[in-house]
């Protein structure tokens, strides 16, 4: 992964081709569009998402094993949806088979609500909100599986740039909610592949109730 935030595009360059010379996937994040334009013009099979502000570079012999689990990425409003879709690239890169559902706040809890089956059903949980950020204990309280609460920057003045919604995840009582950064869909995205491709490999092992 590159951090591109403070790199120069030559810089970003170099550092994906070196990258590349491992056969493995590179993934550019928080890329302005500049940098982004020119490693799509640079590199074959490179993958620009302009909403998550990320690139992905997939070697030209790079076969794709199947995707695992379901990591299911949830966010409150559409002022979300960017670092949402990090997330979801970030886990969809690591071999998650990724789900979406946006828009979805307590402000209106019956768009929630009307998707708990699919909630239900995923090994892991990304939910992602600003405000006061109290989606993620509403859904941690839906659940049995674990939930990893991204606090966004959005909102009024008395949300401090996301301070508010990361206190208030912090301070959940739902079990099973952690908590990252502010405004980290990577950090999410990257530990809900993890507790996925684990949780799935123990499944397909038939380790799940063993003693």
């Amino acid at each position: 992964t590159i951090f591109c935030e403070g790199k120069t595009s030559t810089q970003t360059i170099q550092i994906a081709e070196r990258i590349l010379e491992k056969k493995v996937i590179v993934l550019a994040t928080r890329i302005d569009k500049d940098t982004a334009e020119e490693m799509v013009a640079r590199f074959d099979n490179a993958d620009y998402d302009e909403i998550a502000h990320t690139v992905t570079i997939r070697p030209v012999d790079y076969k794709a094993d199947p995707k695992k689990g379901l990591v299911l990425i949830v966010s409150a409003g559409t002022s979300d949806i960017p670092v949402a879709r990090e997330a979801a690239v970030t886990a969809g890169v690591m071999g998650a088979h990724v789900e979406t559902i946006f828009d979805v706040g307590v402000a209106g809890i019956h768009r929630l609500l009307s998707h708990t089956k699919r909630l239900r059903k995923a090994e892991v949980i990304v939910v992602v909100a600003g405000m006061e950020g109290a989606l993620a204990s509403v859904v941690g309280g839906l659940v049995e599986s674990p939930v990893i609460a991204v606090p966004t920057s959005v909102g009024y003045g008395a949300s401090f740039q996301g301070l508010s919604a990361l206190l208030t995840m912090l301070n959940s009582c739902a079990s099973g909610v952690l908590v990252v950064n502010i405004d980290n869909g990577y950090g999410a995205g990257y530990a809900a592949a993890l507790i996925n491709q684990r949780s799935s490999n123990s499944q397909s092992d038939g380790q799940i109730g063993d003693s």
